[in-house]
């Protein structure tokens, strides 16, 4: 038996270092070629390290959470054969780790597919047992595994209803809904349980994103309402008369087309601000970030060039997203590069919200929740469906002045929304 080295593979990006978020083997376990060892975080991709030969693994690299260096020790391994301690620059990138690379690029997410080989062994055995797999470890994306850890679950529980028996978010829902639904009521026992959950993987990025953005920024928040009566008569119109081929109209796409008109008028608020170098980048091109949620956490796809996207464009791209998004399927490019950020929680959206700036952006706008309230027009109280606007700016770079401005004339855009559709 000889010792085999796997090394962190260069993953995309000229990065140094990507984060440890989950473990698919532990020493001991006996492991077949292209079976998945690991997988690493950098920026919002998850990867999953693919083992290069069949194997018993000796060591690992860390812990959950922990940063691990490119090119550093990943995992040691027994094989049969000489020794492959040799150094990573002095060997050709094999095919597994173009196509991790290759992967990383595209902002993969989804397990890789089963090999042609057996399944993966996961269980650990004696040293003296032959090399063979102990029990097939069920397919599902980083982010199912992840809820499933967090809720307790057994994967090995779930019949996937996935592509080649890939278990998805669906079949997790449907277990832990049976398992609430068959739970006694303890409405009455006092619970002392303290539960540690370490912040790792796209979590952590949040965390750390949100912590530059509040240090440095000094936001100013500014409140508006805004009557949207018409604006919903008009989408539901549009819903209703709904040509083939067409999507459904939400409150978003207005949106980004009165600021699309709105940054025409005040260009600086779709910039980025350079801090260190004391450079505001204004750009040209409108790259709308939309603020979604995901069973992993909040990402921002971004519906590129939105001034030059019509309402239906700005819909199908907005669905398209969200939905790539939520799947796990959305692509490095299309999570990156925003110039403006659209935040909003729909009908839990509240009266008012206090947005953080998508970083290093100057501007936020935030959608709050629709709700018929009386509404005072000059000779009567009559209702009528009002929504607020709470928008975020960069005081640094944007006066409370300009902020008003941009806001007020995204309100005057979504009340008269025919004056949307007027060049």
């Amino acid at each position: 038996m000889a010792e085999r080295v796997v090394r962190l593979p260069d993953v995309g990006e000229g990065i140094a270092e990507a984060e440890l978020v989950e473990w698919h083997v532990k020493v001991g376990d006996v492991v077949r070629e292209d079976a998945v060892l690991g997988a690493v975080m950098t920026d919002k991709a998850t990867v999953e390290i693919p083992s290069p030969a069949d194997g018993r693994v000796t060591w690992l690299a860390g812990n959950v959470g922990d940063l691990l260096a490119i090119g550093s020790d990943f995992v040691r391994m027994e094989v049969d054969g000489a020794s492959e301690r040799v150094p990573e620059a002095a060997k050709p990138a094999s095919p597994a780790a173009s196509a991790l690379a290759k992967k990383a690029d595209h902002g993969a997410t989804t397990p890789r597919a089963p090999a042609s080989a057996p399944p993966d062994a996961r269980r650990s055995q004696p040293s003296a047992a032959p090399l063979h797999p102990a029990v097939e470890r069920p397919l599902a994306a980083p982010a199912v595994r992840l809820r499933a850890r967090e809720a307790g679950v057994d994967l090995r529980q779930i019949h996937g209803t996935g592509p080649a028996g890939r278990i998805t978010h669906d079949d997790l829902d449907a277990l832990l809904l049976r398992g609430r639904a068959g739970t006694p009521a303890t409405s009455h026992l006092a619970q002392t349980a303290v539960t540690d959950i370490k912040i790792v993987g796209l979590r952590r990025k949040i965390a750390e994103k949100m912590s530059i953005a509040n240090a440095r920024i000094p936001h100013i928040t500014y409140v508006e309402e805004v009557d949207v009566t018409a604006l919903e008569d008009l989408r539901a119109k549009i819903n209703d008369r709904k040509l083939p081929g067409k999507p459904k109209v939400t409150l978003l796409p207005f949106l980004m087309r009165a600021m699309v008109r709105a940054i025409a008028e005040l260009p600086h608020l779709n910039a980025h601000f350079d801090d260190e170098a004391g450079i505001v980048h204004q750009h040209a091109g409108v790259h709308i970030g939309i603020a979604t949620q995901t069973p992993t956490g909040l990402v921002v796809p971004v519906i590129r060039h939105a001034e030059a996207r019509d309402l239906w464009d700005c819909a199908s791209e907005v669905a398209r997203l969200a939905e790539a998004a939520r799947n796990g399927s959305a692509s490095r490019d299309e999570l990156t590069g925003s110039t403006i950020t659209i935040t909003s929680l729909g009908a839990l959206g509240g009266l008012a919200t206090t947005p953080i700036i998508n970083h290093p952006e100057v501007a936020i706008v935030g959608v709050n929740r629709i709700a018929i309230r009386p509404h005072w027009d000059g000779s009567a109280f009559v209702p009528r469906q009002m929504m607020n606007l709470s928008s975020s700016f960069d005081h640094r770079v944007i006066d409370g002045f300009d902020a008003a401005q941009f806001v007020q004339r995204i309100k005057l855009l979504l009340e008269t929304p025919a004056m949307i559709f007027i060049d």
